[in-house]
């Protein structure tokens, strides 16, 4: 027996007609790099992103095909999500920060028929050519965009099918290996979606004016931009993170709700502090990517902005846990509400977690168990794309995270450790182990350990350990010559040491929480 309700399949496509009729007229603001502003809205917005859909089919694009962009925050980059999601196609955002192999891994193993691209990173794309092998049409995100919008008429039905056909795609990087795929369904999304949008997770409504200031290329800017169409909030996007450019954005734009990575949050409070002046009308800053600074986090509260830290992963679409203030916030003195909010938040409907001990069993919610964080849930991922393994979950769905963590009774997570050696930069992950695999090539190295530091503004950055071979004098300079050709530049490490040995395991693997014990209090040259 079945219940008698329409069967109403969740299709973004519905998303975007909903923001297009209900709140047609409310702004989007795009801030681009040459220091102009553009003023469009959730309407027009749409209407080109039908034109865009009519351009792809023209272009011999069908349903299932991967679109990539390369790009940052903007409206064309907005147009050119929703008409590619629209008609079918799989919108696939690539991170421009990877190195060159990273990037043409990613494209040629996603299969990449379509490559847009910011016109700033036209010497990348040139460069990556030759080795792009599936990618058939290259469009900057210049004139040449326009020219397809214009020579098309906008009427235009999106695709209909399943709601659970793929709509997104986004690998992880960091870890060791090839980067992994995640392939987000319309389901997936539109859930994940109507999650964000509640009260204690981003608090947004249609008189929101929303600042989503982390990349589009980055877990899909978290969601934000469905997040906002779903209210009809006001979006504003720039092209540029300088903190000048992002103050002066929040005050003229009457920005209420803002998201970054912590480096993004404390550049604003230094700006702030050097040039005077106030946040105007920030009430809500969601902070992910790293643990903020606690006394970051107090400058934040005493100004009256609500501080929400997140928790979350590719994986996980990405919202997995949010800061949300708890029933007796108010009777709370000041060091126990930043107690409270230097953990990293509750799962909002939608995302179940536990923590297990190394043989599988469920550990008390004590605030005292440590354990692997596991999770589940309707925007969780459950295989990655294109991937032999098959599925990535045990039996009962449970995907591990790869972090160590506490639950509390009322739970509250508490990251404790990482289970991976990657090293969190502002955000952006770093692979040691990739790190270190680069190093050995370099002549004259025996072996390396990469570990990551404290730092006061990226929270973590590299510390290299180079074991020399017998007889060679192999220095800083020349590793730090070699590895700038074979990693992202804010991969390099801000300090190499020489030792005599390195520690080992009993099975021959560095001792990675050694060298993190040893070095602990290290100070990198710059701090």
């Amino acid at each position: 027996m079945f219940g008698a309700m329409q069967d109403w399949p969740l299709r973004l496509g519905r998303l975007f007609d909903h923001v297009a009729r209900e709140h047609g007229t409310r702004e989007i603001v795009s801030y681009q790099a040459d220091g102009g502003t553009w003023r469009s809205n959730w309407a027009e917005a749409v209407a080109d992103a039908r034109r865009f859909a009519q351009a792809l089919e023209r272009l011999g694009i069908r349903p299932g095909d991967r679109v990539a962009t390369l790009a940052t925050n903007h409206l064309r980059h907005l147009i050119a999500w929703f008409g590619t999601i629209g008609m079918g196609g799989v919108l696939h955002t690539i991170n421009p920060r990877l190195f060159d192999d990273q990037l043409a891994y990613i494209a040629n193993h996603a299969e990449d028929r379509v490559l847009l691209y910011d016109p700033a990173f036209a010497p990348l794309v040139e460069r990556l050519k030759p080795r792009l092998a599936s990618i058939e049409h290259y469009i900057p995100l210049d004139d040449a965009f326009n020219a397809l919008l214009v020579a098309e008429d906008g009427d235009y039905r999106w695709v209909e099918g399943d709601e659970r056909a793929p709509a997104m795609l986004c690998y992880t990087s960091g870890t060791t290996g090839n980067p992994k795929g995640v392939l987000y369904e319309h389901r997936s999304t539109l859930l994940h979606m109507m999650g964000q949008v509640q009260p204690d997770v981003f608090n947004f409504s249609a008189r929101t004016v929303t600042f989503p200031i982390t990349p589009m290329f980055h877990a899909n800017a978290w969601g934000l931009p469905f997040a906002a169409a779903s209210v009809g909030a006001k979006l504003v996007l720039s092209m540029v993170n300088d903190p000048s450019v992002l103050h002066r954005l929040m005050i003229e734009e009457a920005v209420t709700h803002s998201c970054a990575v912590p480096t993004i949050w404390l550049a604003m409070l230094q700006h702030i502090e050097r040039e005077g002046g106030d946040f105007g009308k920030l009430a809500m800053i969601s902070c992910g990517g790293s643990a903020a600074p606690r006394a970051m986090i107090a400058e934040y509260l005493d100004r009256n902005i609500q501080f929400a830290h997140l928790w979350g992963m590719t994986e996980l679409s990405p919202i997995g846990t949010v800061c949300a203030l708890p029933a007796d916030w108010d009777e709370r003195d000041r060091e126990a509400r930043l107690d409270f909010v230097t953990k990293q938040g509750r799962t909002p409907f939608g995302v179940e977690l536990r923590v297990v001990d190394e043989g599988g069993r469920e550990l008390p919610r004590d605030g005292r168990a440590s354990g692997r964080l596991q999770v589940r849930g309707p925007w969780t991922v459950d295989r990655y794309f294109q991937d032999e393994k098959g599925v990535c979950t045990d039996p009962d769905g449970w995907f591990d995270t790869g972090d160590v963590a506490v639950l509390h009774p009322d739970g509250m997570l508490q990251l404790t450790d990482r289970a991976k050696d990657v090293i969190k930069s502002g955000g952006e992950w770093i692979s040691s182990v990739d790190l270190e695999n680069a190093a050995i090539g370099c002549a004259g190295v025996a072996e390396a350990a990469a570990i990551g530091v404290s730092h006061p503004k990226w929270d973590e950055r590299p510390l290299l350990l180079v074991v020399r071979k017998v007889g060679s004098e192999v220095d800083e300079e020349e590793v730090r010559t070699y590895l700038s050709t074979k990693v992202a530049k804010w991969w390099l490490p801000d300090a190499i040491l020489f030792v005599d040995t390195l520690p080992h395991t009993g099975t021959g693997k560095l001792l990675k929480t050694a060298l993190r014990e040893q070095y602990r209090d290290y100070k990198l040259p710059d701090t």
